[in-house]
């Protein structure tokens, strides 16, 4: 059978999606517009942080970072958004209160294994950090083997308004759950990236964002009425952009029409800064997937840690 012939290949499942949402689909995929992800549910998450979303093939499971969990209180919560259980992940030192608080937001595979991950990562340096399954009222991105039918039939019907709405939900959790919410800051990947610029402009007491590979422009849809770019003047606190050169998603520039902007922009605009690392493609921090660039990934999180600490979050 032809490979077109699928309703998520090719020409059928442009017609699904959205120019922005194809492109981040051709960059997940390593450029390959037709190609799709694992056809079988395998690595499938059994809770919420357990396992890796089939949609993700295929896992190296040699670059895969296994942060350990001693010293931290570390699984899954359940957080009130008026009314709705929405689940999440969180990771914090056990024992401790006052702790400075980092929302991470996950790329479009939802709080799989290397989401649960980064949450202890950050714990260990001392944060609570919370990890939530934004999806999850559209569908289980767990469960979806290709990644363009993940993107058609789950991403591209979650509304901007609802994720603000839930990451606030999580700011009042992290508030009476040892969280010092004066000391705020939130950190995503692609998808995540994007809501990232979208939080420091939404949220009054957010201190310091980490873009990671994040869109910056795009068409407005309905779910998705405004972009990074057109939200500059409403930006809260700094944020650092780090990106690829080689991200087939994401143009360099449109980095460099943010860059612009940016710098003409109120204080927290012109404070934040972008690194592009020269030979990196999207996902370059994802540990799990052949995407992984270890010393850009690694220079990046010391970068990320640095800011938050730069920000006054740590």
């Amino acid at each position: 059978m032809c490979q077109d012939k699928h309703p998520f290949h090719g020409r059928f499942w442009r017609r699904a999606l959205n120019n922005d949402l194809i492109n981040d689909t051709q960059a997940l995929l390593g450029g390959r517009i037709g190609a799709s992800g694992a056809t079988r549910r395998v690595a499938l998450k059994a809770a919420l942080g357990v396992g890796y979303a089939a949609a993700a093939m295929p896992i190296m499971a040699q670059t895969a970072i296994k942060t350990p969990s001693t010293g931290l209180v570390s699984g899954e919560v359940t957080i009130d958004v008026n009314g709705f259980k929405m689940p999440a992940y969180r990771s914090a030192p056990a024992g401790k209160t006052g702790l400075p608080v980092v929302l991470v937001i996950s790329e479009i595979f939802g709080v799989h294994e290397y989401i649960a991950d980064v949450t202890r990562r950050l714990a260990q340096a001392g944060y609570l950090a919370i990890a939530p399954e934004l999806f999850v009222r559209q569908g289980d991105a767990s469960a979806y083997g290709e990644i363009a039918k993940l993107q058609a039939e789950v991403i591209s019907k979650v509304p901007d308004g609802q994720v603000m709405a839930d990451l606030d939900a999580c700011v009042a959790w992290a508030a009476t759950n040892g969280g010092n919410t004066d000391k705020l800051a939130i950190t995503g990947f692609c998808w995540g990236g994007r809501i990232t610029w979208l939080y420091a402009a939404h949220q009054p007491k957010i201190k310091a964002g980490v873009a990671w590979y994040g869109r910056l422009v795009g068409n407005a849809t309905a779910q998705t009425p405004t972009h990074p770019l057109a939200l500059v003047g409403k930006l809260k606190a700094p944020v650092l952009g780090l990106y690829g050169a080689a991200d087939t998603g994401i143009p360099l520039d449109t980095v460099d029409k943010m860059k612009a902007e940016l710098a003409q922009g109120p204080a927290a605009a012109k404070a934040s800064e972008f690194v592009v690392y020269p030979e990196a493609p999207h996902a370059f921090h994802a540990d799990y997937r052949p995407s992984y660039r270890v010393a850009a990934a690694e220079d990046g999180w010391q970068r990320l840690l640095a800011w938050l600490k730069r920000q006054g979050v740590a």
